[in-house]
């Protein structure tokens, strides 16, 4: 394939005259020489290949060089897009294209190359996977991004000739997972063009409505825009400044998502009118604010200052809305050259002004951080569905802004509680948080921040986080410190109920467990390639290794027969041993039954009742096998489930949970299954023993409606 490449006669394309033609402007001549031996290269390797447009298939990486040379990307990324699909599409090797382009190039294409198959699956760990690998190659270089959003955008805009549902397919896609990224990244002008194609392809029928309502409104709304643009420019040159202002057009997705979001009709939407205004400096922009609030009144509640607090894409901006002629609203914004660069090119600036000031760099700074962020998020997430759903939340919901007691101000993703507020100061105050105050007022630990809240969180030096808090918390740092101590925490339990269960394997063996010396615990240890004695006891604890097994090798060099032999005490059970101790759902054994253990790997100590069918299939003889018992005075409450046939009429439900209250019960979960005359409910319940389930089932039996009532076994 590579003489192939040599051999064929070059063929220089329109778009790619105009494409080097770009490049001369910003490179070297050097430069320019590595671009053209990119194109020849890929266009040898492609040939013979077509898309589906009918062009040949080195128009599409043309394109894609074509976008990024529009952001003035650096030439390892302008030749690497050249040859994005190279390795993919060809029996060309990342290694021959580092030999001939060099290992940056080569690893920039091997990047993308990963990236290729991603796209919404049926298999939802599939899908998840390969968003990972974007992940990974983001944190490497965040150019193979920038590639891909580039591949992703001409892809769009050629997408007319695919299937309906791949269509859709690849619209959703990008609207969910590549349109956020690209506004992450402050890349505003292929952000809002993936919007814009997304919505084209995803809602086609509703787009086509909105583009033929815009075009008949355009006509009534130049001579409205045309005055107020008139009387912008005459203010702001009364007050002194030398400023461009704009009209802006607003985009059918945000028209769209403005009518939805807000119930708004498509009138109200387009009777709001935006500006854009760009001036030399900072202190220029307020004082342009404050010549616009002469000539319109500003509506409360609707100035946000974007230049003291930029969004953690780097943007920043004043943004207000000002009651215009005729009462219609109108939406600034006022910024800086050198700002509005940054807004539309984002971290793509980087490489072409990379020494030009501080801005950028602070933005690249940024940029890593959230990648930190998100990688964060990528080693929490054991389960890929999870990991994906976390993915699709911290694709930047929007932040909000809030405040310490001490006045810092503190930027946090939208949705973010107290919780997230606390591990954002500290990983030791989030871990110890018990209580919150938002603006001098008590409010739960799950409650959400808004702009301005002053936010104080009250700690005690014993306290722990809650498993539940991760069904609240919106940050990848809180997940992550949550997780981190959760699992500490089940080492330390998993630890102490490995000792209980080995001291009572040596009961049942009759081994002395005073005569085990240190040197044997030492070998075993090495044998068992763990590296401490307490992470073997862990893995008893896990069911990783039996205990009556590991008592018969540390005793194995002078067993000991000790004066017990042959009585077997059994495990108690308390019903505090947190996570490593756990009560099986098919049999919901409470105190009062007779329990049975089973050891499982990775699950630890798994309680059933005597009776279970998943412990009769079983021979007790196994090892694997333990006896338990209840230990006294267990105050905790315990999952039980019942199982009831009910006459179908209006309110029985409600009795049945009356009833359910009444004796000092919760319900935890209900499912129903109905007929014409009857109804099966399923209750899982909360109760504190047999006594206390028998006063339960006493009460239910009272109400005439139900037919049969019984406990859930097996």
């Amino acid at each position: 394939m590579s003489e192939l490449a040599l051999s064929d006669s070059p063929k220089i394309t329109s778009e790619t005259e105009s494409l080097f033609s770009e490049v001369t402007k910003y490179f070297k001549p050097e430069d320019l020489t590595l671009l053209k031996n990119a194109f020849f290269f890929s266009q040898g390797a492609h040939s013979g290949q077509f898309r589906k447009t009918g062009e040949p298939y080195i128009s599409h990486p043309v394109a894609v060089a074509g976008i990024l040379c529009e952001l003035h990307l650096d030439v390892i990324t302008l030749a690497a897009a050249l040859l994005h699909d190279v390795v993919e599409d060809t029996a060309i090797s990342k290694e021959e294209i580092g030999e001939r382009f060099g290992v940056s190039v080569a690893e920039l294409v091997d990047g993308v190359s990963k990236l290729e198959k991603i796209e919404f699956q049926t298999h939802a760990d599939a899908q998840a996977e390969n968003f990972r690998k974007m992940l990974l190659a983001m944190a490497q270089d965040v150019r193979v991004i920038l590639i891909k959003l580039a591949d992703r955008l001409h892809n769009m805009r050629t997408l007319e000739v695919m299937r309906p549902d791949k269509q859709r397919r690849i619209a959703r896609e990008t609207l969910e997972i590549y349109a956020p990224i690209a506004h992450r990244l402050g890349l505003n002008s292929i952000y809002q063009e993936l919007l814009e194609l997304g919505f084209r392809y995803f809602y086609p029928n509703r787009y086509r409505v909105l583009v033929k309502a815009t075009k008949a409104a355009r006509g009534n709304r130049r001579e409205v825009v045309g005055k107020i643009l008139e009387a912008i420019k005459h203010r702001l040159e009364d007050a002194g400044l030398d400023a461009i202002v704009a009209g802006r057009e607003k985009h059918l997705y945000s028209i769209y998502k403005k009518m939805v979001e807000k119930h708004l009709s498509f009138s109200e939407v387009l009777d709001i009118y935006g500006f854009r205004i760009l001036v030399k400096d900072i202190p220029s922009c307020y004082v342009a604010l404050g010549a616009l609030h002469s000539l319109y009144k500003p509506i409360p509640g609707k100035f946000k200052d974007y230049i003291a607090i930029p969004k953690l894409n780097g943007y920043q901006s004043l943004h207000n809305t000002l009651l215009g002629p005729y009462g219609l609203p109108i939406e600034i914004q006022i910024r800086t050259y050198e700002m509005h660069r940054i807004a539309e090119m984002g971290v793509a600036s980087h490489w072409l002004y990379k020494n030009n000031g501080a801005e950028v760099d602070e933005l690249h700074l940024k940029t890593n951080q959230w990648l930190k962020s998100l990688l964060e998020t990528l080693s929490d997430s054991s389960d890929s569905i999870e990991f994906l759903e976390h993915l699709k939340v911290d694709l930047f919901p929007g932040e909000v802004y809030v405040f310490t007691p001490q006045g810092k101000i503190l930027e946090l993703p939208r949705g973010s509680t107290a919780v997230d507020f606390a591990y954002a100061i500290h990983t030791d105050v989030g871990n110890c948080c018990v209580a919150a105050k938002i603006n001098g007022e008590s409010i739960p630990l799950r409650t959400k921040l808004k702009n301005g809240d002053r936010v104080e969180i009250v700690t005690a030096p014993y306290a722990n986080p809650n498993p539940a808090w991760l069904s609240y918390v919106a940050t990848a740092r809180a997940r992550s410190s949550i997780r981190y101590f959760l699992r500490t925490i089940q080492f330390d339990e998993s630890v102490k109920l490995g000792e209980r269960l080995l001291n009572q394997a040596f009961l049942s063996l009759g081994i002395n467990a005073e005569t085990i010396n240190e040197a044997q615990w030492e070998r075993l240890v090495r044998d068992s390639g763990v590296k401490t004695k307490k992470a073997l006891l862990a893995d008893i604890a896990l069911g990783k290794q039996l205990p009556a097994v590991i008592a018969k090798r540390l005793a194995a060099p002078a067993e000991s027969i000790s004066e017990v032999k042959g009585i077997s005490n059994p495990v108690v059970i308390l019903g505090t041993e947190g996570m490593t101790v756990q009560f099986a759902r098919c049999c919901y054994p409470i105190p009062g039954d007779a329990i049975v253990g089973l050891i499982k790997k990775d699950q630890g100590l798994v309680i059933h009742t005597h009776d279970c069918t998943a412990v009769i299939k079983i021979q007790r003889s196994a090892e694997n096998v333990l006896d338990v018992a209840w230990g006294k005075d267990i105050t905790r409450t315990f999952e039980i489930g019942i199982t009831m046939t009910v006459v179908n009429q209006r309110g029985v439900l409600a009795r049945v949970a009356a009833e359910i209250a009444r004796a000092g019960s919760n319900i935890d979960d209900v499912t129903m299954e109905s007929d014409k005359d009857y109804t099966i409910m399923h209750f899982i319940l909360q109760a504190r023993n047999r006594r206390h389930l028998a006063q339960i089932m006493r009460g239910l039996r009272h109400i005439q409606e139900i037919v049969r009532l019984g406990r859930v076994k097996n």
